[in-house]
């Protein structure tokens, strides 16, 4: 496996499980004083798994 793609594909596996404990417990995030939706977890877990996996498939080639 390549090292590199392999620390990639873990630091995208840690935010995407970021994402899904805000979602599961409704954690408020604030950037420069405006709320961010909840649904913008949804798309940032969709996107980093996404990352993760196809990191993963990468690595193990």
């Amino acid at each position: 496996m390549k090292p590199f793609t392999t620390i990639a594909a873990v630091i995208f596996a840690v935010i995407a499980s970021v994402h899904i404990l805000r979602l599961f417990f409704g954690w408020e995030v604030t950037v420069g004083g405006m709320a961010v939706p909840m649904w913008a977890s949804v798309a940032g877990l969709v996107i980093a798994a996404g990352l993760a996996v196809m990191l993963l498939r990468e690595a193990r080639k």
